[in-house]
């Protein structure tokens, strides 16, 4: 692909309140940490552009409340995403208990649904002491559904660029074959035969 054409992805982060979903896009986009953030309600969207495997990828991360009450509306945002960050407080065993939920929310969504739909797992706050997640477990939940694993720091910068590339890695991979698709699906022309006319 020529580095001269962008590609547009649509990229969403879940997970329950308070897991830093918001610190960990701000890390990611602006390299920056703040200790105090408003909750967010409904989604706010944040863009970076990257330059990925010899393209340009623009990326659109939505940032997504994790309310309970708010899921359902939420959840329209969703569609059309290119792929998804799972997230979860390393401290705070409901957090990750709840990605179950999450996730089958978000592939609830997804159309069309047999194509492999990108997903990441973010186990956050290892700069904090009380952890609640054993490694171990988080990574044997991941691997038994495919999906990669990240420790990970907001505070810190501890492997967000890491998780966000190789989520937009996989988005890409996924975009290249849904437009192989269209376009080996498309319809060929063939010329139809002349029919001779008579005077």
């Amino acid at each position: 692909m020529n580095p001269r054409k962008k590609v547009d992805l649509k990229l969403i982060i879940v997970g329950a309140l308070g897991v830093g979903k918001t610190s960990l896009l701000h890390q990611y986009v602006h390299k920056t940490f703040y200790e105090e953030y408003q909750t967010t309600l409904g989604a706010s969207i944040l863009s970076k552009v990257i330059l990925l495997d010899d393209t340009t990828l623009k990326l659109q991360i939505w940032d997504t409340g994790g309310q309970e009450r708010f899921r359902s509306m939420v959840s329209t945002f969703y569609k059309g995403s290119d792929g998804c960050i799972l997230a979860f407080d390393v401290t705070d065993l409901e957090s990750f208990e709840a990605l179950a939920v999450w996730r089958d929310d978000v592939l609830a969504k997804i159309i069309p649904v047999e194509q492999s739909y990108p997903m990441v797992v973010l186990g956050n706050k290892i700069d904090l002491e009380d952890r609640k997640v054993p490694q171990e477990i988080a990574q044997g939940w991941c691997d038994e559904k495919e999906m990669p694993y990240f420790e990970v720091s907001a505070k810190n910068d501890i492997n967000v660029v890491q998780a966000f590339e190789v989520l937009a890695r996989q988005a890409l991979s996924r975009y290249r074959g849904t437009l192989e698709n269209l376009l080996g699906d498309s319809i060929k022309l063939t010329p139809c035969q002349a029919k001779s006319r008579c005077c």
